[in-house]
């Protein structure tokens, strides 16, 4: 009787750089609730726009069959963990519209994002390579 191996999937909700952008959103989101209006208006709904799309876009390349497409929608969410990061969170300090503590929390769970972010990355490069042998 022949062995036969299972391949074992990962589902969305269970991996560690899609539950750390929802991580992220969830504090985006408290610093975008505090705002006032003008300020959304101005920045915050560009902020948190940006956060949340980090994780849809590792949802929907997670979604995908081929791997250089998976890829694509991780490159696009390292694009919006850098505006989200780079761009508008500082803003928001910058203008004094985040608390030290909100800003701080938001930028530790974000570097932590994109680590995760670059390792997945380079699983699927590595897991595309081996596919193809």
């Amino acid at each position: 009787m022949p062995i036969t191996t299972k391949k074992r999937y990962i589902l969305l909700k269970d991996l560690e750089v899609y539950q750390l952008a929802r991580e992220l959103s969830r504090i985006g989101w408290e610093i975008y609730s505090q705002l006032d209006w003008q300020t959304k208006k101005i920045m915050g709904d560009q902020f948190i726009e940006a956060t949340d799309s980090i994780g849809a876009n590792i949802a929907e390349g997670y979604s995908r069959y081929h791997y250089l497409e998976k890829i694509k929608f991780c490159y696009n969410a390292r694009g919006s963990l850098g505006e989200a990061l780079d761009h508008w969170i500082e803003l928001l300090k910058e203008r004094q519209k985040v608390t030290k503590e909100n800003y701080d929390l938001y930028k530790s769970n974000a570097e932590r994002v994109s680590i995760r972010l670059q390792n997945y990355i380079t699983v699927l490069y590595r897991t595309r390579e081996n596919s193809e042998q």
